[in-house]
């Protein structure tokens, strides 16, 4: 219960899984992983499949949960706006089936972090663009291979 109420799910802890909705779903299996009390958190694309306002609202209760438990969060996504507001480290990987760490990127950006300040911070911005300009070359780099 306490784990549902940290992902603010205390209220749906009797629905069936059928009866709650696709970021409900997302919000139980981040409380089933934090009932293991992890030291490290390994999320693989958790907000992938959400809408863009409740993967706003799930992103905004993460940051919440890590500066209430202060465990390590590692999180794999293709969201450059993803990564970017919720790390305090990017790991850029190279492409294909032999990806290497391509490229670390500290992001010193304060905590805790407030999503609508930041569409105009120049280091949230700065940040931005160096992920995205890792992307765009690498992925050149593989069209100019094939």
């Amino acid at each position: 219960m306490e784990n549902l109420t940290l992902v603010q799910m205390a209220h749906a802890a009797d629905k069936r899984p059928a009866e709650i909705s696709g970021g409900m779903k997302q919000r139980v299996g981040i409380a089933r992983a934090l009932a293991m009390e992890p030291k490290i958190l390994l999320l693989d694309e958790p907000f992938g499949a959400l809408d863009a306002l409740t993967r706003a609202h799930l992103q905004d209760q993460m940051m919440e949960i890590h500066a209430r438990l202060g465990n390590t969060i590692i999180m794999i996504t293709h969201d450059v706006d993803e990564a970017v507001l919720l790390s305090d480290r990017i790991v850029m990987m190279t492409n294909g089936p032999a990806a290497t760490i391509g490229e670390v990127l500290d992001v010193p950006l304060e905590r805790p972090r407030n999503r609508l300040a930041l569409a105009s911070d120049r280091t949230y911005l700065k940040c931005r663009e160096t992920v995205l300009k890792f992307l765009y070359e690498r992925h050149r780099f593989v069209e100019a291979a094939e």
